[in-house]
């Protein structure tokens, strides 16, 4: 007896939605549209620039809609046209309303970014690696109207690496998240996906990131410091300032040792990085980006810019 398939609507915008979609395609369930944000301009041209799951969508061959808005009773009968079993929401990028999360008879999963309860919010991969957590993962769970605060259907754990950064880590939960999403339809099909409440005493939230958070506060320890550094890259980047100028840094290694140097002391300036002292233990930077220039090595940086020991970055 052939194995049932799901009429499926995907929501879903970023990068991080498209092994989502793919698994969806590649376990040939039925996505009869596809609803991302609209396109955004892009680039110094300010060209409009689709949305990677739009990409994907339309090389499937698969209707693609980007409403402006998604509360409207004409968005609602557009998507009841469709006449979906399931919807599943990935990185869509909006709070959904009620009436669209309960269209389909199965209602609507989402494919989180944290291992619910914790970490609910927009940003729950920067924040593990913010906050030196050395496990995340993926939650498929039931959407209701609440952020983040449905029945949990099926979690999977990942790793946090020491040289993760939310972009790396991003990588890999996208692609736990398809896999995730593709075991959690099987058991679904076979009666076998209970839904789990979330134990509010277990709740942490991941709220959007800032640019506020960029400075460095090199009185604050290597390793808190190291987090920081990695959890804002890609965006917003942490920084420090050199000569009136925003100093960007990446690749952050942890140097153990006493510190003897004020905290944002350069210690040492070489091709293996910028040392740094820190509150606690140096920091070496592998790679930096200069206000108003592109991201480099450090040992390429230095061989245009030389900068001598004893130099003080502002805490």
């Amino acid at each position: 007896m052939a194995t049932r398939r799901y009429r499926i609507i995907f929501m879903g915008t970023p990068e991080f939605a498209v092994p989502s979609l793919q698994a969806l395609l590649d376990h040939r369930e039925e996505v009869v549209a596809v609803v991302c944000q609209p396109d955004k301009p892009k680039g110094r041209g300010r060209k409009l620039s689709p949305p990677p799951v739009k990409e994907l969508a339309l090389a499937a061959g698969i209707p693609v809609l980007q409403p402006t808005k998604v509360r409207t009773p004409e968005f609602l009968e557009e998507l009841r046209s469709y006449r979906p079993d399931l919807m599943v929401v990935t990185a869509y990028g909006r709070i959904l309303p009620g009436p669209l999360l309960s269209l389909p008879p199965l209602g609507t999963i989402n494919v989180h970014g944290s291992l619910l309860p914790k970490y609910r919010g927009a940003a729950p991969v920067q924040w593990a690696v913010l906050n030196g957590d050395t496990e995340t993962g993926i939650t498929i769970m039931q959407m209701d109207e609440g952020m983040d605060t449905g029945d949990i259907l099926l979690p999977g754990s990942l790793a946090i690496e020491p040289d993760d950064t939310a972009g790396t880590l991003a990588v890999k939960m996208a692609a736990l998240g398809g896999r995730l999403l593709t075991e959690a339809l099987e058991r679904l099909k076979e009666g076998n996906l209970p839904p789990h409440k979330q134990d509010e005493r277990l709740v942490t939230l991941a709220p959007p990131l800032s640019k506020e958070l960029s400075a460095i506060d090199w009185q604050k320890t290597a390793r808190e410091i190291s987090c920081r550094i990695r959890g804002l890259d890609p965006w917003p980047m942490a920084h420090t300032t050199l000569e009136g100028k925003w100093l960007r840094l990446f690749a952050p290694q942890i140097i153990p040792g006493p510190v003897r140097e004020a905290p944002g002391t350069l210690c040492r300036a070489d091709k293996t990085g910028l040392t740094v002292a820190t509150g606690e233990e140096y920091l070496r930077i592998g790679e930096v980006q200069l206000e108003g220039s592109k991201r480099m090595s450090a040992d390429a940086f230095l061989r245009g810019r030389p900068l001598a020991p004893g130099l003080r970055f502002p805490t």
